[in-house]
């Protein structure tokens, strides 16, 4: 069966710390392109993700969890030499902190020989973040490389900004993302990752940049605003849905998969976005990355009765 959604990126175990006794974590997944394929599979899409585990118990972990998960993980490799990313989650008045042991990871020494290439042409859409370019330059040239691959075959693509300045510096992260945005169909930027990125300060100025790429659609991610949602004819500020939040970790990623899930199945993209948003919402009600993310019934329920 053809998969719908393939994502390019790195998985990893997750400990989240509890409020209720800081030395208490509770282990989790996370990785924003499997946070995103979780995602779009509890919205009824056929996703499948690429990339590389450790030949270790974390990662087979992670392969238990994409199967109960009905996200096709047959084009994820096992590196025997190398070990599977892990991350921590903590909390305090500021928010959420991550810290990542990642550094030589499996999903590090991907390399563009390894896509598989047949799948990628066969797919509707293939995600991938800047995180997924910034691990290292091997993952970096076969992401670039994959998105090149899908365009040729006309498959869409689509790509979620997710800036990490601890990956790699902000001049190289400038220089590869611009590479990214000519390859790119749809983007889901986030305020700060954008700005930074573009050095713009202006919602518009930064769609018009976005645009100027040839990207057909902009999803901007604006939290508790809500989404700007823009092509090169409209523009429409789409509200955010309104709940007590616990733990944002991964909420933007159940955006993306939610929002590509959604296009995917016909909606135009201000539906898409109003789906992503209630179903992003839900996702912050619970702690971790994937646990809390909403299956399709409870966001139709919502959407349903407003």
């Amino acid at each position: 069966m053809t998969t719908d959604i393939l994502a390019y990126g790195e998985a990893m175990v997750e400990f989240n710390q509890r409020q209720h006794d800081a030395r208490m974590y509770l282990q989790g997944f996370g990785g924003d392109t499997s946070n995103f394929c979780i995602a779009a599979a509890r919205q009824g899409a056929r996703s499948g993700y690429i990339s590389a585990l450790g030949n270790d118990h974390f990662g087979q972990k992670l392969r238990d969890l994409w199967l109960a998960e009905q996200v096709d993980a047959s084009h994820v490799a096992s590196d025997p030499h190398a070990a599977t990313g892990v991350y921590f989650v903590s909390h305090d008045q500021d928010g959420h902190h991550f810290d990542y042991l990642r550094a030589g990871s499996a999903a590090s020494r991907y390399a563009s020989a390894q896509l598989p290439l047949a799948a990628i042409a066969a797919a509707k859409v293939l995600h991938l973040s800047g995180i997924s370019l910034a691990i290292s330059e091997s993952a970096c040239d076969a992401g670039l490389a994959a998105m090149a691959h899908a365009r040729k075959h006309g498959v869409r693509t689509s790509l979620d900004t997710n800036l990490r300045l601890k990956l790699w510096p902000l001049e190289r992260a400038r220089e590869k993302m611009r590479e990214a945005f000519a390859l790119c169909d749809v983007c889901l930027p986030s305020w700060d990752d954008v700005s930074a990125l573009t050095g713009l300060d202006d919602r518009d100025a930064i769609v018009d940049a976005l645009l100027s790429y040839g990207i057909g659609l902009v999803a901007f991610k604006l939290g508790a605003e809500g989404c700007y949602v823009a092509t090169a004819g409209e523009r429409r500020l789409v509200p955010a849905y309104g709940v007590e939040a616990v733990d944002a970790t991964g909420a933007g990623d159940c955006f993306g998969g939610a929002f590509i899930a959604r296009l995917t199945a016909g909606d135009d993209p201000f539906h898409a976005a109003r789906y992503a948003n209630v179903c992003a919402a839900l996702s912050t009600t619970g702690y971790g990355a994937v646990a809390p993310i909403p299956r399709a019934a409870q966001v139709e329920e919502i959407l349903g009765s407003n």
